[in-house]
Formats: structure tokens, C-alpha cells, sequence
């Protein structure tokens, strides 16, 4: 019921994130901690030591489904953990900056399995070792709170609903169980110990909850393109803005953000602009805002612009736009329906708040005047900006020569930055448009997207040409923004689909200029007269002959420069099972095979003790040789089936670790029957053990000071045991009392008919459930007989 409650208030979440499939793995996660409970819970293990061991499970199941690196595949390794590591990294990066509903992508997955499966484990420990229910509440508030305080809208009713009648239901169990135990149905004293216990879990859970409660609301997915924090000019405005628009272009469903009026040609809209490279982490915002100047009214012209020019008016109406940038077209002149809390820093060509807002519709007044190929090839790429456009540090000088290869035969900076995007955008060259990107082959994510991989989406693509242009001397920047959209009646709709990526370079007299390296083919992109008039007659796009004989081929590694950021190799997402895999996955079957049978062969010759090796070793492995041996098959039969799905294997093993109670407990019924058949010295104290056990199944524990015959009176009061049950019983309290007080006890014949017909009485009086027979109490931890 613990798990369930956890299962019911993960529904939350999908107020957040995307699609059902989440779902599911948190169903797996939740069903893995809970068996992995009741199974150390039958061992009679420690309450810390069970939790231990569901955090192991918990691990064993995350390496499992999202790596292939795993110690015979599920084990926790050095590199799964990486895996693991690097794909909680990005997930909480995508959640930070995504656009809700967050698509579902594999790291989001695994945070989700983690943090959930955490979450399973803290409330199992409260409802069941605990005793302490209602302290459950504050942790399953936490799971609510969290996508509560991200929504943008009311989280979906039945949520709501699910989460309160899976909560109500662990408190009318708890209530139920507290019943039981007034009527004295339930050994005081573990009741008595229990409230302890409870009090310090319930503690502990309050500080974890307000904790997880604290932290987890710094997460921001309300929907914006670049995804900082909101804050201060102190804390620069952080962002990884690339995440974000890999968030849009991925969430799976479409979102309406802007519709655009007065457009009269296809332009694209600047959200904002990237300046620095960082070697091995990409290009990122500037550290610092800019001052700029309050957005009311004229604009200043930025460096390099030309001062006159036809004004074009743009009206553009924010759908779904919420973020502390405001997007723009061409050169802006002004700007209408701003209010003061909006600036304009004209060296960056960026409208930005100090807050997120979600701005009323605008009119903006620009220059969309675009220079001709002749005119760029004249202009100065030199003036006066910002240093910083120039700077390029810690490059690969492969790549560097790559650039000057290219554009060799180029006269002047316009046909080498022109050269450059052909490059990129020509198919003999064989870079291909995919949100899914190439295995890393290298420590260098741009090396590896040049010459190895030469798949990705625009990120890569404007990444990529940014860094070769600077190479050259040309002052260049990235701008992250949207495509035109598409015609919808008197206006341009604008969505998620159409987030971008581009390069703008300097030229002197005309201002930053676009250049688009990607090479879509759904027709969304958009090529200036400039690059397809005027192409100059030497500017070859075939691919250069650039020496790649030193490649190497370390482990992937995850950058943000120009590889994709948020997605790992396909190895850590568990979603390739050839080759390596394959022939891992068969020696690790076959090391379970062996151990399996060595553990039934071990089992086998302890039940015939005497033909089997004596001592005390023995003596300390004979009760867990049947755990270890069911476990070892059930091992075998998950990696048998995970040749085929993993899907299958994982659900088959979990029933094979919830089935183990029910198989202990039969082979201790087996073994006390035996020896009851067996009518040795120990015959008697066999049967009244397995009525003692009946009784414990039942709900109804013996104490161990209780004599023989107060705890029959209570067996026969208790379970309403009928006359022939009654008499059969008085038959083995005889027996036992001989056996234990008599000297030398004799063989009594009628014991097990005895046995039978007291353990048959009781099932007529007193059947059991269920639960009872897959969860039998006689081997779950408690108080024993």
C-alpha cells in the first residue's frame, strides 16, 4: 500500500512532463523497492540494513535500464555510474530550462526513477518499519509540491484524487492494523517498540521532506526559450540556453508562442545573442548584464548599423511566451507597448528584463533592409564592437585549419564566411539535420562533429560555424531565435517547432549580418538574397582533404559546445543490445546457471543432513541456501528473457523476489512436516513450531514465555478451532510435553494425523488470505515464536 501511495502521487508529475511512458518506470521503481523490502524483510534483517539494501536494488535497476555498462548488466560499475551520473547532470539541466510539458527524454526518465525510487524507499521505511503512516503525508506533499510550484496551470484534478485515495487507503490500513493490536491480536510489545521507532522516522522524514521541499522548488521549467534563473544583474542572468532549445525542439508536442503582423518578407526573430566560446563547454551568455537603455520609445542605433533606411512595422503577440527576453526583428528604431521594465543593449541587439514577464503584445519598428553580395564583399568586418566578438582560445588547430582549408581560394571576408555555411549546408560534404546526434568518438565535441559524427541539429551547426568564422579574424556571434513560422489567416504563427539557432557576423556599415549553416529540409529555414545571387565563382563547398589520422577514441564525453548536450551516447541509455552487450549479457547467464545449480545442489544435500557434509557451516548456511538458490533462478530466468526484452525480464524478476516469502515458508513447512513423518526426537517440537507458524500466519504471535498449554487455550480461543481440531490439539500438547520434560520421549504415531487435523481445523475456522499466503507473517520480520 506504501508503494502504491507512491505511485498514486507520481501522477503529479504530469502536469510537468510529457507523454505516460514516465509512468511506467516509476511503476517498475516503486514495484523493485517494494519486493526488495519484503524480501530482506523475510531474512529478518535490520531496519537500516533493508533500506540499504532497496537503495542497492533501486541502483541495480537504474544501471539496468540506462546503461550497458553495468557489472553483468545490472551491477553498479565505475562507467555505469558515470552513465548514470552524466544522465542526471542533463536531466537536471533540461528541467531547469524546459519548456513544460517536459518531454519525457531518457535523463529525464532516470531522475525521475531515482528520485522517485528514493522517495518509495522512505515511505516504505515510515509505513512499515516505522509504523508511522500519517508521517508519509509530508513526503508524498513533497511530490505534489514540486511540479505544483512549476506548473504555469492547476495541476490535472484527478491527480489530486489518486494521491489523496492512495494516502486515505495507508491510513485505513494503519488504522485497521492499530485495532488489531488494542483487541490483542498483535504482540504488544512490538507495538509498544514501534512508537520509538515511529517518532524518530517521523523526525527524520519532516527534515528530509523540508529539505527535498527546499531544493526542488529551484527548479524552473515555466515555459521560456533560455531558462535562467530569475534574479539579479548579480547573478548574470545564468543560462544554458542551448538546453532550452533543445527542450522546444523535442517536448513532442507544439506550442504556440508568437503570432507576427505587418511581416512582408521571411525573417528570422532574435531572442538573444551568445558572445563567448568556452573551450569544451560551448558558447554561453555573457557573464554580466548589459546596462542598455530603458525600452520606451527610440532605440539607439547599434555599432556598425546603417543610420537611415526604410522602417517596417512588426506587431507581434506573445502566446506562450514567458522569459526575460523579448524577441526582435532586423535593426529595431522602436519599440510600442513596453512598459519601463524592459531595456535594449544595441551592442548585443537584445531586449531583456530583470524578470521573467509574460509581455502584452508589442509593436516593434525596424530596418529589414538586407545588404547585396556585392556590397558585403566591400565592407570591413573590422569596427567598433566588442572585443570579445573576436576571441577564440584553446581551439583544436585541426579544426582551425579545417577553416583555412575551406576557404582558400576566397578573396574577401564575405566569401570566406559565405564558403563556411556552404560548407555545412552542402550535401556532398555529408552533414546531416538530426535532434539525435552522432556517438562521441573524441575528449573534443566540435572535433568530433566536424570530422566524425557531421550529425545534429542547429546548435551544432551554429556552433560549428561561429568557432571557424572566428578562426578567420571575422568577429562572429550566435543567435538563438526562431524561424518565420508559417502563414495562419492575417498573421505568422510562430511555436516551439520553429526555435533556431543561427550566426551573425560583423560587417561595417551593415551591422551583424545572418548566416544559417543548418541544412533543414522541412523548408522552415531561410537563405538571404546575399548568399544565393551572388555566390562567388570560386567558392568550392566540397569537402577539403584534412588529416584525421589522430582520432582518438576515448569514452564519450558530455559537451555543450557543439555536440548535443542534453542527449548521452546511446550505450548509457540502455537502448543498444548488440555486439558488447550481447556477449555480456550471454556470460553473465551463464554464470548465474552455475550458481544456481551449485546453490540447489547445496540446498538438496542439507535437507538429506545425513548424507551431507556436517559442521558449522552448515549450520549458518542451511536456512539461506533456498533464498540464495530461488534468487540465482530467478536470476537466470530474468537474463534468459532479457535476450529478448528487458521489458519482460525486469517484471518476471520482480514476481520471482515478491514470490521468495511464500517459497520460505513452504520449505519450512516441508521440513517440520518431515520430521513430524519422521517420528524422531524432534518430532514433537517440529509440530508444535509449525502450529505456532499456522498461528503467527494468522495474525496471532505466542510468546515465547507462554507455556505449552496456556498458548493451546489461546490457539483454541483465538482460531475457533472445532471439537476435532480441539482434540487433536490436546494429542500434541501431550507429545510435547513428554518430549520436552519426559527424559526419553517415544515415537508417538498419531502425531502427524495430529498435526493435519489442527492445521486443517484452522484452515476451516480461520482460512487464510491472500495476502497471507504470498506474505506469510511467520517469516517476515516481527516478533518470533
Amino acid at each position: 500500500m506504501a508503494g502504491l501511495a507512491v505511485l498514486c502521487s507520481s501522477t503529479a508529475l504530469s502536469g510537468v512532463v510529457g507523454g505516460a511512458v514516465w509512468l511506467a518506470y516509476v511503476a517498475l521503481a516503486v514495484t523493485v523497492v517494494v519486493s526488495a523490502g519484503l524480501g530482506l524483510r523475510a531474512l529478518r534483517l535490520p531496519t537500516p540494513l533493508v533500506a540499504v539494501g532497496q537503495l542497492l536494488a533501486l541502483l541495480c535497476l537504474a544501471v539496468a535500464v540506462f546503461s550497458n555498462n553495468g557489472i553483468l548488466l545490472f551491477g553498479p560499475g565505475p562507467e555505469a555510474l558515470d552513465d548514470l551520473l552524466s544522465l542526471l547532470s542533463q536531466s537536471l539541466e533540461e528541467v531547469r530550462t524546459g519548456v513544460p510539458p517536459v518531454p519525457a527524454s531518457m535523463a529525464l526518465r532516470c531522475l525521475i526513477v531515482v528520485t522517485l525510487g528514493v522517495v518509495a524507499i522512505l515511505v516504505d521505511t515510515l509505513a512499515v518499519a516505522g509504523a508511522a503512516p500519517a508521517a508519509c503525508g509530508l513526503v508524498l506533499l513533497c511530490v505534489f509540491a514540486v511540479p505544483a510550484s512549476l506548473a504555469d496551470e492547476m495541476l490535472p484534478w484527478w491527480t489530486f484524487v489518486c494521491g489523496a485515495s492512495a494516502f486515505a487507503l495507508l491510513l485505513g490500513m494503519d488504522g485497521q492494523h492499530r485495532h488489531r493490536v488494542w483487541r490483542g491480536r498483535w504482540d504488544r510489545v512490538s507495538s509498544a517498540g514501534s512508537g520509538r521507532s515511529a517518532t524518530l522516522v517521523a523526525g527524520l522524514a519532516l527534515l528530509v521532506a523540508l529539505v527535498l521541499g527546499s531544493s526542488l522548488t529551484l527548479v524552473g521549467t515555466v515555459g521560456r526559450l533560455p531558462g535562467g534563473p530569475a534574479g539579479t544583474a548579480e547573478d548574470g542572468l545564468g543560462i544554458k540556453p542551448f538546453t532550452s532549445l533543445r527542450g522546444m525542439l523535442d517536448q513532442g508536442q507544439t506550442q504556440e508562442l508568437f503570432r507576427v503582423r505587418g511581416l512582408t518578407e521571411q525573417r528570422y526573430l532574435r531572442a538573444l545573442t551568445l558572445r563567448e566560446y568556452v573551450p569544451g563547454e560551448g558558447w554561453q551568455a555573457s557573464d554580466t548584464v548589459p546596462e542598455g537603455v530603458p525600452a520606451v520609445g527610440g532605440l539607439p542605433v547599434g555599432p556598425g548599423e546603417p543610420r537611415d533606411g526604410q522602417i517596417t512595422t512588426v506587431e507581434i503577440e506573445p502566446v506562450g511566451w514567458n522569459d526575460f527576453w523579448l524577441p526582435l526583428y532586423g535593426q529595431p528604431r522602436a519599440l510600442e507597448g513596453v512598459d519601463e521594465g524592459w531595456r535594449y543593449d544595441a551592442g548585443s541587439g537584445v531586449l531583456y528584463s530583470q524578470q521573467e514577464k509574460r509581455p502584452p503584445t508589442y509593436v516593434e519598428h525596424a530596418v529589414l533592409a538586407q545588404p547585396s553580395a556585392a556590397e558585403l564583399r566591400t565592407a570591413d568586418t573590422r569596427g567598433d564592437i566588442d572585443p570579445g566578438y573576436y576571441q577564440l582560445t584553446g581551439l583544436d588547430p585541426r579544426v582551425a585549419q579545417l577553416a583555412k582549408d575551406i576557404t582558400k581560394d576566397q578573396a574577401t571576408q564575405f566569401d570566406r564566411v559565405a564558403a563556411l555555411t556552404r560548407y555545412f549546408t552542402d550535401p556532398a560534404n555529408g552533414f546531416t539535420y538530426s535532434t539525435q546526434t552522432s556517438e562521441a568518438q573524441s575528449q573534443d565535441a566540435l572535433y568530433d562533429f566536424l570530422f566524425n559524427g557531421k550529425t545534429g541539429y542547429c546548435q551544432q551547426y551554429a556552433s560549428a560555424l561561429g568557432v571557424l568564422v572566428r578562426s578567420l579574424g571575422i568577429p562572429a556571434r550566435v543567435a538563438i531565435g526562431f524561424t518565420p513560422g508559417y502563414a495562419s489567416g492575417d498573421y505568422r504563427t510562430i511555436t516551439t517547432d520553429d526555435a533556431h539557432a543561427w550566426v551573425e557576423v560583423f560587417f561595417a556599415g551593415y551591422g551583424w549580418t545572418s548566416f544559417d549553416p543548418t541544412p533543414l529540409l522541412d523548408g522552415r529555414g531561410v537563405t538571404p538574397p546575399y548568399l544565393t545571387t551572388s555566390a562567388s565563382p570560386s567558392s568550392a563547398t566540397s569537402a577539403p582533404s584534412v588529416s584525421t589520422s589522430s582520432r582518438t577514441s576515448t569514452a564519450p564525453q558530455d559537451q555543450v559546445s557543439t555536440a548535443n548536450p542534453t542527449t548521452v551516447a546511446p550505450q548509457a541509455q540502455g537502448q543498444q543490445q548488440g555486439g558488447t552487450g550481447g556477449s555480456l549479457l550471454g556470460w553473465a547467464l551463464g554464470v548465474a546457471l552455475v550458481l544456481a545449480v551449485a546453490a540447489t545442489v547445496a540446498e538438496i544435500l542439507f535437507r538429506r543432513r545425513g548424507r551431507a557434509p556436517a559442521g558449522p557451516v552448515w549450520v549458518w548456511l542451511g536456512p539461506v541456501l533456498l533464498p540464495v538458490a530461488v534468487l540465482c533462478w530467478d536470476l537466470v530466468v530474468v537474463l534468459a528473457l532479457a535476450l529478448v526484452s528487458w521489458w519482460v525480464a525486469v517484471p518476471v524478476g520482480v514476481l520471482g523476489v515478491v514470490a521468495l516469502p511464500a517459497l520460505l515458508r513452504l520449505r519450512q513447512r516441508r521440513t517440520r512436516l518431515a520430521s513430524v513423518s519422521a517420528l524422531g526426537t524432534d518430532a514433537a517440537t517440529a509440530a508444535w513450531q509449525e502450529l505456532l507458524a499456522e498461528s503467527r500466519d494468522r495474525g496471532v504471535v505466542i510468546a515465547p514465555t507462554e507455556t505449552v498449554r496456556t498458548a493451546a487455550r489461546r490457539l483454541v480461543r483465538e482460531h475457533r478451532l472445532d471439537e476435532s481440531g480441539q482434540h487433536a490439539l490436546r494429542g500434541i500438547v501431550e507429545a510435547v510435553e513428554r518430549s520436552w520434560y519426559g527424559g526419553r520421549p517415544q515415537p508417538n504415531a498419531a502425531l502427524p494425523q495430529a498435526v493435519a487435523e489442527v492445521r486443517a481445523s484452522m484452515a476451516r475456522s480461520a482460512p487464510l488470505g491472500v495476502r497471507d499466503r504470498i506474505l506469510p507473517r511467520s517469516v517476515l520480520p516481527g516478533p518470533r515464536s
